[in-house]
């Protein structure tokens, strides 16, 4: 969890730069790499402790998962 939270800070704060340096290819490729890993790490959280996000974007197994513990921010 304490990866996934550094990769998403480091992605708020690209947006953030790139929101106003739109042309930075080096920040593009480095958000691209970013978003990418967050996916992994995601994926590796959701297989360990169940699904991070709601609203389809991610996956539950059967029976459904949202209210098993334990949830994200307690791990």
């Amino acid at each position: 969890m304490e990866q996934l939270q550094m990769v998403d800070f480091a992605l708020v704060e690209l947006t953030l730069y790139l929101d106003t340096h739109p042309a930075d290819m080096q920040a593009v490729q480095q958000f691209n790499q970013l978003a990418q890993k967050r996916g992994q790490l995601a994926h590796a959280f959701e297989m360990q402790y169940g699904p991070l996000l709601q609203f389809g974007h991610s996956y539950t197994k059967y029976p459904w998962q949202w209210i098993d513990t334990p949830w994200p921010w307690q791990v």
